[in-house]
């Protein structure tokens, strides 16, 4: 496993985004672990984040795109946060652009907040995580609206590796309806692979009782990819 994905592992845990207990889920599913990217609240972490996705987005679509696009709202400083650690980290300008929640109707009339987004344009999406791929049925038509887009892929922080709609993960379902990648940072399993009986700032994050409460949740909802 890369250094950085590592690092950005110990990086959810000690911002308190990726937590182990008993949490339940929008989908009604009782789970042990749960991440919530709106804790990360500083700047620091936000700078930190950008750089972990920079990263990520590089090694899986490479840098010949245009525009990268963060869906509102959790979307938004994440576009903002990437593309600015793409210039630092990589001396290139990326735009980001957002979608509104409302359309505007007045001033910077329209859906769309920051870059406009054109023919030709090719875009990398990018969300916190996604257990459903809802978001992306939303997104994908305000894209499509936009001209002849092309789709490089999405990005997110955590592949939770759990069925979306059928048995293949919410991943693996959004690349088989839209024809484009879908990543993530690190997955679960790496998650596991890294902090299973290993201290992590002192402290064993995911000890053998969590580990088999994350083996009988896998049982239950883990993806047939």
């Amino acid at each position: 496993m890369e250094q950085y994905k590592k690092e950005f592992i110990e990086f959810m845990v000690d911002s308190e985004v990726l937590k182990f207990g008993d949490f339940t889920l929008k989908s009604g599913r009782k789970s042990p672990f749960f991440m919530n990217a709106g804790a990360y609240v500083t700047g620091t972490q936000l700078r930190k984040l950008g750089e972990y996705y920079a990263k990520a987005i590089h090694d899986n679509y490479g840098l010949d795109f245009d525009v990268l696009f963060g869906p509102a709202y959790k979307g938004i400083p994440l576009s903002v946060a990437t593309t600015m650690a793409i210039s630092e980290l990589y001396g290139k300008d990326i735009k980001y652009c957002s979608n509104r929640k409302e359309a505007k109707d007045h001033g910077d009339a329209g859906i769309l907040l920051g870059s406009s987004i054109k023919d030709g344009d090719r875009v990398v999406i990018i969300e916190d995580v996604t257990t459903s791929g809802k978001s992306i049925e939303e997104t994908f038509p305000i894209l499509m609206a936009q001209g002849n887009v092309e789709i490089k892929g999405l990005m997110v922080s955590l592949n939770r590796m759990e069925r979306g709609k059928g048995e293949k993960s919410a991943l693996e379902e959004i690349k088989e309806k839209y024809g484009f990648e879908a990543n993530a940072i690190v997955s679960m399993a790496d998650v596991i692979e890294h902090l299973y009986q290993k201290p992590c700032n002192g402290k064993v994050v995911i000890d053998d009782t969590l580990k088999a409460a994350i083996d009988a949740y896998y049982e239950q909802y883990g993806a047939k990819n």
